[in-house]
């Protein structure tokens, strides 16, 4: 079945801007009590539940056909990885929004299969809407003026600023882990940590960061980001360089200087 998909993002970032009102509103009222824990270090509150709820209800009326695969298990039903799926993380930087530093963002992505072929990142503390959609290019809209993004032109990691995350579980991995970081802190003009991989690849897709990388993520937390780098003239890979990130976890993305980072993570990635 063909779709307009530029039609369906920019139906997709009402509904993002929408569920990000729902966010900064309960973000004034929240109280610490509210916090849940789904395991070690990983963080739930009601509301990344009821946004999760409201995406479900719109993004179903939207195609009617298409599957979930979301943070929360709103549908309570496993997801078809073969098919066609929205991909949604309600509030991306949990821990973030809990103290009130705001860094967090919504995050839905449309995927056939193991491609996004639609994504929108909504930050609703800068009014931020990244969107793009296969084919159709990758856009920042920010006070009504909707602009094409591009990757950044950098093609060295001596002039790259990395963007990453620290894992909160699975922490069998931290020593390559912490190799690669001493390793980038001398190549780079620096890492940040921003607590929000879907911010983290949208500032990708628009230069802010020359690249990102991170393990240990779900496919809610790139869905839409690596598909926005993708259309912004980036590349995106999983840790041994192929194609399987969205399901597998760990993923690369850039611009021409990923060439470079990508040989810093496979330099100690794997060993233990």
């Amino acid at each position: 079945m063909n779709y307009n998909l530029a039609q369906i993002t920019d139906e997709i970032s009402a509904i993002a801007i929408d569920a990000g009102a729902f966010l900064l509103q309960e973000r004034s009222r929240f109280q610490p009590d509210a916090i849940e824990y789904k395991g070690l270090n990983n963080l739930v509150s009601y509301v990344d539940k009821e946004t999760e709820k409201q995406l479900v209800e719109r993004l179903s009326k939207l195609l009617p056909e298409a599957g979930f695969i979301t943070e929360e298990g709103t549908t309570g039903q496993d997801a078809d990885k073969n098919a066609l799926n929205w991909i949604i993380d309600p509030l991306d930087g949990t821990a973030n929004f809990i103290h009130n530093l705001p860094v967090f963002s919504v995050s839905i992505g449309l995927a056939q299969g193991s491609t996004p072929i639609a994504g929108v990142i909504y930050d609703p503390n800068r009014d931020e809407c990244f969107s793009g959609w296969q084919g159709g290019g990758a856009w920042l809209t920010h006070k009504g003026q909707r602009s094409p993004i591009r990757v950044s032109g950098a093609t060295k990691l001596g002039e790259s600023l990395i963007a990453t995350g620290f894992p909160y579980y699975q922490f069998d991995q931290m020593q390559p882990y912490l190799h690669i970081l001493e390793s980038l802190m001398q190549q780079t003009h620096g890492l940040r940590r921003m607590g929000s991989a879907a911010i983290d690849l949208a500032y990708v897709a628009c230069g802010r960061f020359e690249a990102f990388y991170e393990y240990n993520l779900n496919s809610w937390d790139m869905a839409a980001g690596v598909l926005l780098v993708r259309e912004a003239g980036g590349v995106v890979t999983d840790f041994t360089g192929g194609n399987e990130f969205l399901f597998r976890g760990d993923v690369v993305a850039g611009c021409p200087a990923h060439t470079e980072l990508m040989a810093v993570i496979q330099e100690y990635w794997g060993q233990v």
